[in-house]
Order: C-alpha cells, then structure tokens, then sequence
C-alpha cells in the first residue's frame, strides 16, 4: 500500500508540473516562465529557494539568470566559473550535484552562504549533450535529496531547456532582424550622379545573420562603396557584422586605397574577433565617378554593366577573407565606369545553392542582369535568382548607376 502512495505522490507531481509547464510554454515570456517554473519547483521538492544559472556566450561562465528565494543572485548578477565551486561543478560534470551540508569548502556562492541554505541539488541543463545551464534547489534546514528528487528535478530542468532554448531562438532572431534593420537603412544615402538601391532578404532556415551592404560619400569627393558577409547567422553574427561594418567606414576616412581599408580592417578582426572570419569588397569610387578601385577579401566578383552589352564580371583578383590569416597580402585593382553604366554586388546567398556549383550560380545571375535602374536591377536579381524557393542563407545585393556628372564637375 505504501508503494502505491508513493507512486501515486510522484504521479500527482508529474501532473502538475507537466500541466504548469505545457501551459506556461503556450503563454508566457521567458522571464515569466522561468520565475513560474522556480515557483513550482520549490513547491513540488519542498525547497526554501530555486535558481537557474545559464552559461554565457564564452561558455566559461554561469550568470544568474532566474530565481526563486534567492532574487538576490540575479538582482547582483552573480557570475560562477564553470568548474568551481556547487552550480561549477553541475556544469562542469554534466550530472546532478547533492551536498547534504553546505560550507565555504564546496559553496563558492557567497549569496548561498549568507542566505543559510544548509543542503542543495543542482542538474544541468540540457541542449542535447550540450550544457547550457545550472538549474538548482537549496533547503535551509539539512536534508538529503532522494533519487525521486534528483529525477524531478532533471524533469522540471528539460522543460526549462526546452522553453529556454525556444524562447532565446525567437528573442535572438527578433533582436538580430532589429539590428540589422538599423545597420542596414532602406535605401542607401543619396549621392548626386549616382542611382543606388540596395535589397537584403533574411534566410528562411537559418535566420538573419552577417550580411550586410554600404555607401557612403566621403569628405575628399571619392564614394565608399562595400558589401560582405561574416560566416554565422543569428544575433551574434549580425553585431559582428555591424562592429566590422562601422570600423570600415571609420578606415575609410583614412585612405583611399581599400586594400589598406580591408588591410586595417583586416587586423581589427584578427585582435578583437579572433573566431570570426567575413568575406567582404570595397570599391572606391573616385570624385569624377569614371574610374573604381576595387580590393576583395575573399569575396564574389561584382558585375558591371553597359547599356545594349552583355553584363560582365569585374576581374578581381580575391585576397583572404578577414580574420583567415594574420598579415596577409591585399591587392587593389582599377575599373572605369563609364556614363550610365552600372555596377552590381552581391552576397553568396543569392547565388550558391547546394544542388549547383557556385560559378554557375554567378554564371545566372550575370546573365539575367542588363543594365537599367538601380532599382530594377535589384529586382531582377532577386526575381532571377530566388525563384524556386525562398532564400536558405541571407541575401543582400547593392546597384549602382551613374546618372550623370557629379557636382565637382
């Protein structure tokens, strides 16, 4: 009889967490979730406090992210070593944690400390096999958690997983789209002489990511013009690609020569993202808009075009993408651009596809694109290039025509 309480307790707990959990993955925000989920938890194990503690972009350190009892943690943004101390060694391990009595010789929280919690459990948080958190419950009176325990307690840290890892998808897709809505504005600016458009279409299956196009007058008459990509998608990504994005504009106020911009930029990347690596073109044009000075860092040819002609790739010759090699060698190559000719960039996404070969896509693209309006260009290449399906990786293209003589002349 005493068997079938038991199991008819541990029944009733399940129930109920699965009914708070299923509802609160249907209705609340991250945060709201969280705190419910701690809330529930402390109740169902009988606990005085509940915590989770994620794992930070470098994955070396656990932060405080939601608590139950212990809102001190995360009002002070306690921060833990992976590896040190109770939640350190839960995340370092991979495996549930108990410590029946909590000291300063294997507690180095000293929020746990003073609060008085005397006894703790902790889990990992699952990703698969990947750890990306701590989620642990404290009591502040000794006692020794069961198996039971330690098995409800992995059950409420997978749905914290689960919603965490659904929540922080849809939270890093939102933030990133926003970024690159600020970084990317919806018409590049206006320069007299010039018609320029410009297009960026997020991929359906990986999310926004580092793509990105630019245009910019510069002080001595000569125009910036830049496109690239930094290998990622998702929010990460897309503040790198703003960091890289800025720093070339702030180069090119320096020099004339892209390939010193992409050189300099090249070492900006190489010292503070070491992990990250980006294709990327810079072109300037110069103040009579006739001739162009191009450097590419592992980046697709443009295209230019000429009223009545075929469209034809621009020879670069394409140097390392940033963040490959330290101190590599970067080459400028010369172009004219003749009256009412046209100059079109573009990122892999809207050429490579798994089922062809990249120059064929390059090949295709050429081939549909006559000179006309920058922004007919624009949607040429995109009504040509994505008209299968929509786009897996993020896609950005820059047109550019000459109008007429620039004000300087």
């Amino acid at each position: 009889m005493s068997g079938e309480v038991s199991r008819a307790g541990s029944e009733e707990k399940l129930r109920r967490l699965q009914t708070v959990t299923d509802a609160a993955l249907s209705h609340l925000g991250l945060e709201d979730l969280l705190d419910e989920l701690l809330e529930r938890t402390r109740d169902l194990l009988r606990a005085d406090t509940a915590a989770i503690l994620l794992l930070d972009g470098n994955g070396t350190e656990l932060v405080a992210t939601a608590a139950s009892g212990l809102e001190q943690e995360v009002r002070q943004g306690v921060r833990l070593p992976v590896g040190r101390g109770f939640a350190g060694s839960v995340a370092a391990r991979g495996e549930p944690v108990m410590i029946e009595h909590v000291d300063h010789t294997n507690v180095i929280n000293p929020i746990l400390l003073t609060h008085g919690v005397a006894s703790v459990l902790g889990v990992p948080m699952l990703d698969g096999s990947q750890v990306i958190g701590v989620l642990h419950v404290g009591t502040l009176t000794p006692r020794r958690f069961t198996t039971d325990d330690v098995e409800l307690l992995r059950l409420v840290a997978d749905r914290a997983s689960l919603a965490t890892r659904a929540r922080l998808s849809r939270l890093d897709r939102a933030a990133a789209v926003a970024l690159q809505r600020s970084l990317l504005p919806a018409r590049p600016q206006a320069v007299p002489g010039l018609d320029v458009a410009a297009r960026y279409v997020p991929g359906t299956e990986v999310g926004v990511g580092g793509d990105w196009y630019d245009l910019f007058p510069l002080p001595s008459g000569h125009v910036g013009i830049a496109i690239g990509d930094v290998a990622g998608n998702g929010l990460r990504a897309a503040v790198v690609m703003g960091r890289i994005r800025s720093a070339l504009r702030a180069y090119a106020l320096e020099t004339a020569d892209p390939a010193d911009v992409l050189s300099r930029l090249d070492r900006k990347v190489q010292l503070f993202e070491p992990d990250v690596m980006a294709t990327a073109l810079y072109a300037v044009l110069d103040p009579s808009h006739r001739s162009l000075t191009l450097s590419s860092a592992g980046h697709l040819p443009p295209i230019v075009a000429a009223p009545g002609e075929p469209s034809r790739l621009i020879t670069v010759t394409p140097d390392l993408p940033l963040g490959a090699y330290r101190g590599t060698g970067r080459r400028s190559t010369r172009a004219s651009l003749a009256p009412d000719n046209c100059l079109f960039l573009y990122t892999d996404g809207l050429v490579e596809r798994r089922n062809r070969p990249l120059d064929e896509g390059v090949d295709l693209l050429r081939a549909a694109l006559t000179c006309a309006s920058a922004d007919m260009m624009c949607s040429t290449a995109m009504a040509a290039m994505l008209t299968d399906a929509a786009a897996t990786d993020d896609v950005a293209v820059l047109a550019v025509r000459r109008t007429g003589h620039p004000p300087a002349e």
